[in-house]
């Protein structure tokens, strides 16, 4: 297990850093510049297209691993231990599904990235979100939410996937932010899936420590204060994998009795969701665009109290790291009445984030 998490883990890491390294020093002559402006929070032109790093400290270990089943899958030597195999195993199995994930979300990134060149419409944007998901859900990664009707589960599954691509571009408003929390959950799924269940998912466990290892590298450029921003093209594939994996990981079974452990990818991702529909909500009320940016942000809302920019990126993140570990506590018992304590205490950190979004915000504001 130790080795299959570190084979994970460092590759993504080294590629992500190196990845990033380069696009630092490459964007401003790209022209991928994000300069300051009334509703942010840097004061000096940042690069852009940090999610380039964050892509190939994804995409390339898993094209390493696809290449390495293909030269050792079929006659594996007998130096290669049982569990690297399983991780080769797992990416053969399943490496339709998964190359469509990561091919869809690799044509948002890239809309993404044209987005950080020059604005691009929200309309054509959702456009294409809805229309990538679909493709994705079609190919089978949907969620059946034990209803007979197939189609339900799919529509679902769908809103998921966009409701998540914008969740973490809506976060990505201060230094480490939306990388922190995505590294947060990733790490949790990724526990979740080894740990879980009558065996470790190796596939979907394998994509998030991956993951985790890229936004690792990517988060060593884009903590405070940050060198890089991922912009859009970073938080548009984090999203889309993320909801892909959830979907993908299957927490339950139809044939078993523990219905409640669906409730626990919504219990890690408790934060990203509180933000956006709240943030939506309140935009929507007032008679504006859903996707016009401000500071409604719960993130803003800690800066307008009186927290330094990265207390309140810290803050979010142990809010974050709470609603995940409730989220594990949820994976773990057996029925709906054991799983009360856990949901409650998710609860709870919302209905505090609650107070504080209701609290007065500071005249400079």
């Amino acid at each position: 297990m130790g080795l299959f998490v570190l084979g994970c883990l460092l590759p993504a890491f080294w590629v992500s850093f190196l990845a990033t390294w380069a696009v630092r020093g490459l964007a401003p002559r790209w022209g991928l510049i994000d300069k300051p402006a009334a509703r942010k929070f840097h004061v000096t032109p940042t690069p852009l297209g940090g999610g380039i790093g964050i892509w190939c400290g994804v995409v390339i270990p898993l094209v390493a691993a696809q290449l390495a089943y293909a030269i050792f899958g079929r006659n594996p030597p007998a130096w290669l231990p049982a569990e690297v195999l399983n991780i080769l195993d797992a990416v053969a199995f399943r490496a339709p599904q998964l190359w469509i994930v990561i091919g869809c979300a690799t044509v948002l990134a890239i809309i993404g990235l044209l987005d950080d060149f020059r604005p691009i419409g929200w309309k054509p944007r959702m456009a294409l979100q809805f229309f990538m998901a679909m493709t994705v859900v079609l190919s089978g990664v949907r969620a059946s939410v034990f209803l007979q009707n197939p189609w339900i589960g799919a529509v679902l599954s769908v809103l998921w996937f966009v409701v998540l691509v914008n969740s973490f571009n809506f976060l990505d408003n201060m230094d480490g932010l939306s990388s922190g929390i995505a590294l947060i959950v990733s790490g949790v799924f990724a526990v979740m899936m080894l740990t879980g269940g009558s065996e470790p998912r190796w596939l979907v466990a394998g994509f998030f420590l991956i993951l985790a290892g890229s936004l690792l590298g990517f988060l060593c450029h884009n903590w405070s204060p940050a060198r890089i921003f991922m912009g859009d093209a970073g938080s548009y594939f984090i999203g889309f994998s993320i909801a892909s994996m959830t979907v993908l990981g299957t927490f339950y079974t139809k044939e078993s009795a523990d219905h409640h452990v669906m409730m626990a990818p919504f219990c890690v991702l408790a934060i990203p969701l509180y933000d956006i529909c709240s943030v939506v909500i309140l935009r929507l009320r007032e008679g504006r665009s859903p996707f016009q940016p401000d500071k409604r942000h719960f993130s803003h809302r800690l800066v307008a109290m009186g927290l330094r920019p990265v207390h309140a990126v810290l803050t979010v993140h142990l809010a974050t790291l709470t609603t995940s570990l409730g989220g594990i506590a949820l994976y773990s018992v057996p029925t709906w009445s054991t799983s009360i304590a856990p949901l409650a205490m998710v609860a709870c950190v919302l209905l505090i984030i609650a107070v504080l979004e209701s609290a007065p915000r500071s005249p400079k504001e």
